[in-house]
């Protein structure tokens, strides 16, 4: 039997695209439309589900706090390495201390030095911000380790009155003048730092008479490492007694971003599914009628010595072809649809790789298995029977 080299092949299956150049762009549109809409349907709702990941991480949920147990006497003292030894831990990416100085702060030395204004000076460590998700409003943090400078959290600098650090404003801190670097803006994740006045940790021990033990330790980590971390940090901060350290359990929100997570991967699953149904319908539909129209061309070519093979390679080719075709301009009309709808609400732009790649993958697959029976059933059609049509 002779056999069609993949020119032949190529050239025979592009015979009526070539020669029905309409039927063959709606035909592939059918498909666009359907690779188009697993596209649509796995990007809009991923770049969704990535905004909504974000405010969710802004909750923190890669967010733990490790602090001494609270015991009436004999308080407990956390290494002063502890930033360092939490730090080496694998999932963790980021840690920073706070430690209360239990220093009085006053807007100036006229005020009696028993007064309380209900406003802790914590000394902290540059890495602070970063690890508690927390941003500078005015000025700038704590970025001259010696100098004696402070940052205001957000709910303190309302209670001094300074609303902002433009002017650097001064403060009595212990028992003398302290600058006004910066203000903070809110911070959620650590309420006790809006209420504090925050002092670099260097110059908390050359003004203050701090000792260098933190008594609060912030740990972000790999959300899927959360609970792993959590186990391990009472033993990496106090060793021989790790039940004297209390460490915060994960967020609720990570319960729900987890949910989150899931509950998309079914739908995006479950859309995609139907949009590559309906595509494939419409290419078999457009294959099974292509085969009744062209029956004489069919009938004319077994006459001149064409086989079987020839004519299911032949129909199964073209519908690979409209099939690749329509999943080639349906990823960029996806693709398109996605950035247009994640620019008009402001979301990221989050199209997954590998659903491009599936999609033209998909494409073809879905091409072949829909000229399958069209195919087939061309082959079986004698020269007489077809030419008598």
């Amino acid at each position: 039997m002779s056999r069609l080299s993949p020119a032949d092949l190529l050239a025979l299956g592009s015979l009526g695209m070539r020669t029905r150049r309409l039927r063959a762009a709606l035909s592939a549109l059918g498909i666009a439309l359907g690779i188009a809409t697993v596209v649509v349907v796995t990007g809009i709702p991923a770049s969704s589900q990535q905004a909504l990941l974000d405010e969710l991480t802004a909750l923190g949920t890669n967010l733990l706090r490790a602090q001494p147990t609270p015991r009436q006497d004999d308080p407990v003292l956390l290494p002063e390495s502890s930033v360092a030894m939490v730090q080496r831990i694998g999932p963790v990416t980021a840690a920073a201390a706070v430690a209360n100085t239990h220093t009085r702060v006053r807007r100036n030395d006229l005020l009696d030095p028993g007064h309380s204004s209900d406003i802790t000076v914590l000394a902290a460590t540059p890495g602070l911000l970063d690890t508690v998700n927390g941003h500078v409003q005015s000025g700038e943090f704590l970025s001259r380790p010696d100098f004696p400078g402070v940052a205001l959290g957000h709910v303190a600098a309302q209670r001094l009155g300074i609303p902002d650090a433009g002017d650097r404003p001064a403060i009595f801190v212990g028992e003398r003048w302290f600058t006004v670097t910066g203000v903070l803006g809110p911070m959620p994740l650590a309420p006790d730092v809006e209420r504090s006045v925050l002092v670099g940790w260097d110059a908390a021990r050359t003004h203050l008479g701090f000792d260098g033990h933190p008594t609060v330790v912030y740990v972000k980590a790999r959300e899927e490492s959360m609970e792993d971390v959590r186990a391990i940090l009472p033993a990496t901060l106090h060793g021989e007694i790790p039940g004297l350290v209390q460490v915060s359990r994960p967020s609720d929100a990570l319960a729900a971003k987890r949910a989150t997570q899931n509950s998309y991967s079914a739908l995006f699953l479950g859309l995609a599914g139907v949009a590559l149904l309906v595509g494939g319908v419409g290419v078999a539909n457009t294959m099974v009628i292509s085969v009744l129209e062209r029956r004489s061309e069919i009938g004319l070519r077994r006459a001149l010595g064409a086989t079987r093979g020839h004519i299911r390679a032949q129909f199964l080719t073209e519908a690979v072809l409209l099939s690749g075709l329509g999943g080639l301009a349906g990823t960029a009309l996806g693709a398109l649809g996605v950035a247009g709808y994640a620019t008009l609400h402001r979301w990221p732009l989050v199209i997954p790789l590998e659903v491009l790649a599936a999609g033209v993958l998909a494409a073809f697959v879905v091409g072949a298995a829909a000229g399958l029976y069209p195919s087939i059933r061309a082959s079986r059609l004698t020269p007489t029977q077809a030419l008598a049509a």
